[in-house]
């Protein structure tokens, strides 16, 4: 780089990250919490050498136009990179970078919180203490499912899927897995996972945690058909993508007592409204896609994002590269 790179940043992140970007380039941050609006986006990329985007952002055939022929690298800070046209940025001969890695153990965490809060009806129990409905203890007060021996099953068995396993084996589970390529017998071994197709996941398991990615194949994969698979009274987990899951059947289900309950990390579209029929469901909790948000986390990401992003405007290889 003879001259400084110039290099758009759609939100704010980590300063570790920010600073070790502005020690190579001109960096133009956008300062809200939100997106930017698709035509300030538009704009502000236009003649940059480099793009760190987050999920939210959609980064397609008219971003590339706007932004010229010198782009060299997209950072997405996430590991999930179906919001960007990878394709098209192959084509273009721009390099595109995420964070795999540094996020497994922590989404493993939220999931599996999840799983737990949804089980042992947390939420609805703080609600029911908040609102002054505690008069005493009763035998029948607020039950759920017991986590301990129970099966669980993980859809999709990469980093974070495996991570899941783990945590259950401390919970005494039993774990079955469905996933377009099957572990070793060591890993399976390790992890007291067991390899089944995904209908037979499905009717077997009393916990159903998602963590595939999001492609044609798996958009929409728990369906109304899925969840009537699903064992009465089971409860789901999405830490994924919104999109792997029907909402509207989902919803039906937890309506009709099909479903315990469910967890979601992540929904379809997102953000959530707050009237969306999902929220009225005291047995579904959603939060607001904090699969890796911890503190260290967060950092480790910036600095992986940075560092693709540094490495694309030099014309190396990018540490982490997608494309």
């Amino acid at each position: 780089m003879s001259e400084r790179a110039r290099v758009f940043v759609t939100r704010p992140i980590p300063e570790v990250g920010l600073s070790a970007v502005r020690e190579v380039a001109e960096v133009d941050v956008w300062p809200d919490d939100l997106p930017p609006p698709r035509e300030v986006l538009l704009e502000r990329v236009r003649g940059v050498d480099g793009l760190l985007s987050l999920l939210s952002d959609r980064i397609d055939s008219e971003v590339l136009d706007a932004a010229g022929s010198g782009l060299k690298v997209i950072a997405n800070y996430a590991v999930g990179y179906d919001n960007i046209d990878v394709a098209e940025c192959r084509a273009r001969g721009i390099a595109v970078g995420n964070t795999p890695g540094v996020l497994t153990e922590t989404t493993a965490d939220l999931a599996f919180a999840l799983l737990m809060a949804v089980a042992r009806r947390l939420p609805e129990g703080y609600d029911f203490v908040r609102d002054d409905r505690w008069q005493t203890w009763g035998p029948l007060l607020l039950l759920g499912p017991d986590i301990h021996g129970s099966t669980l099953g993980i859809v999709g068995f990469g980093r974070i899927g495996r991570e899941m396993a783990r945590r259950a084996q401390g919970f005494g589970m039993r774990t079955l897995y469905s996933s377009r390529t099957r572990a070793t017998p060591a890993v399976e071994t390790e992890l007291g996972a067991t390899f089944v197709e995904l209908d037979e996941l499905l009717a077997e398991s009393d916990f159903v945690s998602l963590h595939t990615a999001l492609t044609a194949d798996t958009r929409g994969l728990i369906d109304a058909r899925a969840i009537a698979r699903m064992k009465e009274g089971a409860v789901l987990i999405n830490t994924s993508r919104g999109a792997v899951v029907e909402q509207v059947a989902l919803a039906e289900a937890l309506r009709s007592g099909h479903l315990f309950g469910a967890g979601l990390d992540v929904t379809d579209p997102e953000p959530m409204r707050g009237d969306d029929p999902l929220l009225a469901l005291p047995n579904c909790l959603v939060v607001p896609h904090v699969g890796s948000g911890s503190v260290r986390t967060r950092d480790r990401m910036a600095e992986k994002t940075a560092a693709n992003l540094i490495a694309g405007l030099r014309g190396e290889p990018l540490p982490d590269p997608v494309a």
